[in-house]
């Protein structure tokens, strides 16, 4: 059986150092995606909605990988990759200290061998077995992050600001202007890890700054 690890071919996205900050170029992959707003009054860890998007995204990429791994002509494992999120505000300026007009979309890579449909027929099966009203939201859609700046955050999730004011400072010293949607990925579960361990890689994308 053919094995794919994707985690590995994409170190330099996927690994990068808590000790340097870089620009990387991001190429165009294929993600499971899902898109929702953390409601009025709450926080991604209280939203309702939050929590069932984040378990759908998970079913339909081991239920894909599940899938892969099973069907009778080029079987192929591979690892699921992270969990990732772009954030962003639908006017004014992201505010990381309030979450309650927060928009987002989370999203996981999926190899190149995921078709769509195999993932309408994944979306099928899981809404059966779970009945998660997410599934339903679920896409597979292609998306070109493209010229981005990022490093390896470690600690806990409210000490993010200072580690993007590094960056932004960073971009701009090397000629870039920070723009699009935050973008979180993952590397560490919160429900078992200690804060100040949490691994998350922070992502923005950059712009030539005008001369």
């Amino acid at each position: 059986m053919k094995k794919i690890d994707l985690k590995r071919e994409l170190k330099h996205l996927y690994a990068p150092s808590a000790r340097v900050i870089e620009i990387v170029d991001v190429p165009e992959f294929q993600y499971a995606m899902i898109d929702g707003q953390i409601e009025s009054g709450m926080e991604p860890g209280t939203s309702s909605s939050f929590q069932e998007a984040i378990e759908a995204m998970y079913g339909i990429s081991y239920t894909l990988k599940f899938m892969s791994k099973q069907r009778e002509q080029d079987p192929i494992d591979y690892t699921v990759m992270a969990l990732e999120e772009l954030w962003d505000v639908e006017d004014g300026a992201f505010d990381i200290n309030r979450k309650d007009n927060w928009f987002w979309t989370l999203i996981v890579m999926q190899p190149e061998h995921i078709d769509q449909d195999m993932f309408t027929l994944a979306c099928q099966q899981l809404l059966k077995k779970k009945g998660n009203p997410a599934i339903e939201k679920l896409r597979l859609e292609r998306f070109h992050e493209g010229l981005s700046v990022q490093t390896m955050h470690i600690g806990p999730y409210s000490e993010e600001p200072a580690t993007v004011a590094r960056m932004q400072a960073y971009a701009q010293d090397n000629g870039y202007l920070m723009r699009g949607r935050h973008h979180e990925i993952y590397l560490g579960d919160p429900r078992r890890a200690q804060p100040e361990k949490l691994k998350t890689i922070l992502r923005h994308p950059v712009e030539t700054k005008p001369a």
